[in-house]
């Protein structure tokens, strides 16, 4: 990993929207690193401590953990990076839910490129140890 690079961390169950967003994170000389389920990508932190993204990019809808979830065991044990909340399912309640718990963003499927790119680099002014 290139640390000069912000580390940019997608979680979505959905592998063509993990591939689609690492090649768009790319291409705006970033670092970016998919995982298809929370747990995965909860597992690797625990796993390796030296781990640490500087932005992510969550889910909301996933089969067994929400992005919801992963960003309550995020905050539960400590780790502060900050989120981006991408869905299909814009559900009532949902967005005020993840803002109100810190979400950077909250942004509904299909977005433009340019809207992600642009809350990224706001998501990593959040985040005193990234260099956007």
């Amino acid at each position: 990993m290139d640390k000069s690079k912000p580390l940019i961390v997608i979680v979505d169950d959905d592998e063509s929207v993990c591939r689609a967003i690492r090649r768009l994170v790319r291409s705006v000389a970033m670092d970016g690193e998919t995982f298809s389920s929370g747990q995965d990508f909860l597992d690797l932190l625990d796993a390796m401590p030296s781990f640490q993204p500087d932005c992510l990019i969550l889910d909301v809808q996933m089969p067994d953990m929400n992005g919801l979830a992963v960003q309550e065991l995020l905050a539960k044990s400590g780790k502060t990076v900050p989120v981006i909340f991408i869905t299909a399912h814009d559900e009532v309640g949902v967005r005020e839910k993840a803002l109100a718990a810190g979400a950077v963003a909250f942004i509904r499927k299909p977005f433009n490129d340019e809207l992600l790119i642009k809350t990224m680099r706001e998501a990593l002014k959040h985040n005193p140890t990234a260099q956007p």
